[in-house]
């Protein structure tokens, strides 16, 4: 019975090692590296588009802002603007 459980544990390890290293050598093929490079690209474009979204948001708050000051200030409003109110926000 011993035996029986060593043979087990020792094919059990014999098929993770070899799911191990054919993993390991299948990131290593030029197809494999083509996949993590697109994966880090994707991931690139992706957080530059976030950071983009995030810079528009920001002007369009500083904008709005300027707008307001430029109106509290002058009591001219810019065209293509209306003031908002206090409670407003903009979306």
């Amino acid at each position: 019975m011993k035996r029986l459980f060593w043979l087990g544990v020792g094919v059990t390890a014999g098929v993770i090692a070899t799911r191990k290293v054919n993993a390991t050598a299948r990131k290593a093929t030029p197809a494999g590296i083509g996949e993590n490079i697109g994966a880090g690209l994707r991931e690139l474009a992706e957080a530059v588009g976030a950071f983009g979204a995030d810079v528009r948001a920001g002007m369009s708050e500083r904008e709005e802002e300027l707008a307001r000051g430029v109106t509290e200030r002058t009591g001219v409003e810019l065209p293509g603007r209306r003031a908002r109110g206090a409670g407003e926000r903009a979306s």
